[in-house]
């Protein structure tokens, strides 16, 4: 038998996902109601799920953890069952008449209608503010979501017909959540956006990524700001001379290149060529020495033959990237490439194409790994496994990123930064302990 008062928030899909999973389960909270995240075993009044609907593989899993809930429905164990998040934004319609087990839907930005409608159970509750949020990240750091949507419309994604056009948030509002989660113990903030290169064009009629940021960094408080999806096209260079000048800029950039071939990304309507890109990173990497630069690749495009696809290789070999990540292309419904390219490379040679440039790349990890044996780096404990503590340095975003492992905890609790020596190296993950001088 499902528990009265209680719902469960089932969050899929990426960060920007998770943040209005924290939004709703705060909300939830000042209602009266306990709201409980991703539990192994949901048993609410209500169950909510925040789908995702990016690429086929979410687009199951979210669909999956439906129908799953619809059975656990079935048989008592939950109460109603509520569906919100992209999957639904996008294919509300469709999934009302192949999922009736779903009691009500919403898409990504009406869910606060489930709020108004549901029962107060704490009339007397001084009500949450809507950017307030109940973290399930570790105390000590947080996602920090500055816009929303992307007017980039890239031939092969979805994104901008789910979320819609871009939309900055006011620089005073992020400094207000950044203030009340540096008063809950946050000490590092990973910026998140589709699109971090346009922040501030909609708002104030230009980039604006470089004042938030260095507004940002002013926050006592504020140890770590890492910088995540810059897009290549009209990057905001100002952005460098912050990361360059504040101390607790990390010196990381996310910065999504997806390939380098001229007809690839004329194909893919990245509005960026070849030799602007590499010009790009040079003066990247110029100007912030010793930045870690991350980016997100893709093979299999319509276009790439076996030219640019070397080409690609090419690429990664000689640009040695601290991170990255790559997946093999999948038409998505109704965007550009569905609509006028011809999805004719096959399936096994996308996913031979991935699987070889993610070989080259585990190579120069640990390379690049290995050129830090011996140095001291600051790190900052995400969690007590046993005798040992993982951590991240600067360079490493949660989840995505290598981690450190300290051989000796002692002493040692999660949000504590320390300095490391580093001892061993290897492609996904470093090894130390601690300096204690």
């Amino acid at each position: 038998m499902f528990k009265k008062n209680t719902i469960d928030v089932i969050s899929l899909g990426c960060s920007k996902n998770l943040i209005d999973s924290e939004r709703l389960l705060k909300q939830l909270e000042g209602k009266g109601y306990c709201a409980r995240h991703d539990s192994e075993a949901p048993e609410g009044e209500y169950v909510v799920v925040n789908t995702c609907g990016f690429i086929a593989d979410a687009k199951e899993e979210s669909i999956n953890t439906i129908i799953e809930l619809g059975q656990l429905k079935e048989e008592g164990r939950i109460g109603k069952l509520i569906v919100m998040g992209c999957l639904s934004q996008r294919y509300m319609e469709e999934l009302k008449e192949a999922l009736p087990e779903v009691d009500v839907w919403y898409g990504k930005f009406d869910w606060k209608d489930f709020i108004s409608g549901l029962p107060d159970r704490n009339a007397e509750s001084e009500k949450p503010a809507g950017w307030e949020r109940t973290l399930t990240t570790p105390p000590h750091s947080a996602y920090l979501k500055i816009s929303e949507g992307c007017n980039r419309f890239c031939a092969f994604c979805a994104i901008p017909l789910i979320t819609g056009r871009h939309t900055s948030h006011p620089i005073e509002e992020i400094e207000e959540e950044v203030r009340t989660l540096v008063g809950k113990g946050v000490k590092e903030f990973n910026i998140i956006a589709q699109d971090l290169s346009s922040y501030g064009t909609d708002l104030y009629g230009q980039q604006s990524l470089a004042e938030l940021i260095d507004r940002l960094a002013d926050i006592e408080g504020v140890e770590w700001i890492r910088l995540h999806y810059a897009y290549p096209a009209d990057f905001p260079m100002d952005i460098l001379d912050v990361m360059a000048r504040r101390d607790n800029v990390c010196n990381y950039l996310d910065i999504a290149l997806q390939h380098i071939s001229d007809p690839v990304l004329t194909n893919m309507r990245r509005h960026v060529d070849k030799g602007q890109t590499l010009r790009l990173l040079e003066e990247i990497r110029k100007r912030v020495p010793g930045i870690r630069i991350r980016t997100t690749l893709l093979t299999g495009f319509p276009g790439e033959g076996d030219k640019e696809f070397q080409e690609l290789v090419e690429f990664v070999k000689t640009q040695k990237f601290d991170r990255m990540g790559a997946f093999a292309y999948s038409e998505e419904d109704d965007t550009f490439a569905a609509k006028n390219l011809t999805d004719d490379i096959p399936e096994e040679e996308k996913q031979r194409r991935l699987d070889e440039i993610m070989r080259i790349q585990e190579d120069i990890a640990l390379e690049l790994n290995e050129k830090m044996v011996g140095t001291v780096e600051k790190v900052l404990i995400d969690r007590i496994e046993g005798e040992q503590a993982i951590g991240r340095t600067q360079y490493d975003s949660p989840e995505v990123d290598p981690e450190v492992i300290i051989n000796e905890a002692e002493g040692l609790k999660p949000g504590d930064f320390v300095n490391v020596r580093i001892e061993k190296a290897y492609p996904f993950e470093l090894e130390g302990r601690v300096v204690y001088n």
